[in-house]
C-alpha cells in the first residue's frame, strides 16, 4: 500500500511514517516510479508504535524490543517483562522527582535559590 492510504489507516502523518522509515522502525520498498509500497501488516506495526509509545516507551526502545516481540513464540510474557521493567524506570524517576521537589520546597523563601535550606529534624 501506498504512504497515504498506510497513513489514513494507521492513523499516523506522512511525515511520521517517513521518520519512521528513517529511524528503522518501518520498512517499505520503493516502486520503480519512486513511491513507496508498504505491507498491510504495517498498519497493526504502527498500531503498535503509537501504543507504545502513548505507555511511555521511546523510539529507541520500540525498535531494540519490537522485532523479538513480533517474533515471540509467546508475547504476552515477553511484554509483560517489559511493562514491568518499564514499571520500575518510572517508579525510580518518581523518586528522583519526589526528592527534587522536596529539595525545591525547602528553597522556597530562602532568597536564594543556591544555597540549601537549613533542616530541622
Amino acid at each position: 500500500m501506498r504512504i497515504g492510504e498506510l497513513a489514513a489507516q494507521a492513523g499516523v502523518s506522512r511525515d511520521a511514517i517517513r521518520f519512521y522509515e528513517k529511524v528503522g522502525l518501518v520498512e517499505g520498498r520503493r516502486l520503480p516510479n519512486g513511491y513507496r509500497d508498504f505491507p498491510p501488516e504495517a498498519v497493526a506495526w504502527l498500531h503498535y508504535v503509537r501504543t507504545a509509545q502513548t505507555l511511555g516507551f521511546s523510539l529507541a526502545e520500540i525498535a531494540r524490543h519490537g522485532e523479538q516481540l513480533r517474533e515471540a513464540p509467546d508475547s504476552a510474557d515477553a511484554l509483560s517483562t517489559l511493562f514491568a521493567e518499564k514499571i520500575q524506570v518510572i517508579d525510580a524517576r518518581m523518586a528522583e522527582l519526589a526528592t527534587l521537589r522536596a529539595d525545591l520546597a525547602a528553597r522556597v523563601g530562602t532568597g536564594c535559590p543556591l544555597r540549601a535550606a537549613e533542616r530541622t529534624a
